[in-house]
């Protein structure tokens, strides 16, 4: 399933589980603070995107986005410190891959989201 191509519906949602029954606890609501805190930022958001669709170097996320590698791997190392993605290593190439899967939703459902000016 890619980012761009997700749509999301509030049944989909409700037969996973996913939707919020009951109130959120305090430990709850801190965790899930901490995600959208890791996404916070329009860089990480991106990066989140292309990861979506496979796992990929540095080198080509900053192509891929337009800036430079430093800056990549200073956000990827955000996603990571928080459990968003993880990177592998394998003859001396790092691949950077989501290692939670709902990311993909969550992208879905925000880009869905509409703000009012």
């Amino acid at each position: 399933m890619r980012c761009r191509d997700f749509e999301i519906s509030i049944e989909r949602y409700i037969k996973q589980g996913a939707a919020v029954t009951s109130p959120i606890t305090q430990d709850r609501a801190r965790q899930m603070a901490e995600v959208l805190k890791a996404l916070g930022h329009p860089l990480r958001l991106r990066l989140v995107g292309l990861l979506c669709d496979e796992d990929r170097r540095v080198g080509e996320l900053a192509q891929q986005l337009g800036v430079r590698p430093a800056l990549v791997s200073q956000q990827l190392r955000i996603l990571r410190m928080t459990g968003l993605v993880e990177v592998a290593k394998a003859d001396g190439v790092s691949r950077y891959t989501l290692a939670e899967p709902r990311l993909v939703d969550l992208l879905g459902c925000l880009a869905g989201c509409k703000r009012q000016p």
